[in-house]
């Protein structure tokens, strides 16, 4: 089955997906520090396509499957406590 994402939108914590199933998604922006910083026009120039989320301006991609199995910016490596 392949899932994309039909729109995008914000509130102030979080991250909400609409995909093609019919399902809503949310995830905190917190998961995405690209995003949480970002100012409202950056978070509105989301550009849509079949795998995933895309912002230019902010160099960020959030992929449908990673969203689905629960994963968050996968960029910088997480730090465990000892």
């Amino acid at each position: 089955m392949n899932i994309s994402a039909k729109s995008v939108r914000f509130d102030d914590s979080s991250m909400w997906v609409e995909l093609s199933d019919g399902r809503t998604i949310g995830v905190p922006l917190a998961w995405f520090p690209r995003l949480m910083h970002a100012g409202r026009d950056q978070l509105e120039a989301c550009e849509i396509s079949q795998r995933g989320l895309h912002w230019a301006e902010l160099d960020e991609d959030v992929s449908i499957a990673g969203l689905l199995a629960g994963r968050g910016d996968m960029t910088h490596a997480n730090k465990a406590a000892a």
